[in-house]
């Protein structure tokens, strides 16, 4: 039974640096795009939404948008996907897209002026998983703690 009271903790302390990982990666790449200088005009090609439902919490929806471009100097043209963008944007619609160096599968349509946006979402989740990290680390210590006192009688 002791090994749950660990366990547990472990797994939610794991998520959360995964979460905070994944999410410092993804801001890094998007800094690596607009830092670049490389930019290319974009056709949107399609929007979609996906929705996932929360039970009784409601649901989510989310907007995709697909774009497709061409590099200067490449003949195969580049095809990507890219979330939660402007609902303004319709297929057809021609857009600027940054993207680093040797890597134009990695492009993104987001301009570079929510770069502040996107950073200070980076850091409420790197912060949550933080805290989140410290509770589990709080709660394994403290039953550790309580475990042996409990064991003295």
């Amino acid at each position: 039974m002791d090994f749950m009271f660990y366990a547990v903790p472990a797994l939610i302390a794991a998520v959360a640096v995964l979460m905070a990982a994944k999410t410092v990666v993804s801001l890094l790449r998007l800094r690596e795009a607009w830092r670049s200088g490389l930019t290319a005009e974009a056709r949107c090609l399609r929007t979609y939404t996906t929705t996932r439902s929360g039970g009784d919490s409601g649901s989510r929806t989310t907007l995709h948008h697909v774009y497709e471009f061409t590099v200067p100097g490449g003949a195969a043209p580049v095809r990507f996907e890219e979330t939660n963008g402007p609902g303004t944007i319709v297929e057809g619609d021609i857009v600027p897209v940054h993207y680093p160096a040797g890597c134009p599968d990695r492009a993104t349509a987001q301009p570079p002026s929510s770069a502040v946006r996107a950073t200070a979402g980076a850091v409420f989740v790197v912060v949550f998983c933080a805290v989140m990290v410290a509770f589990c680390v709080f709660f394994a210590m403290s039953y550790a703690t309580m475990s042996d006192l409990w064991s003295d009688f």
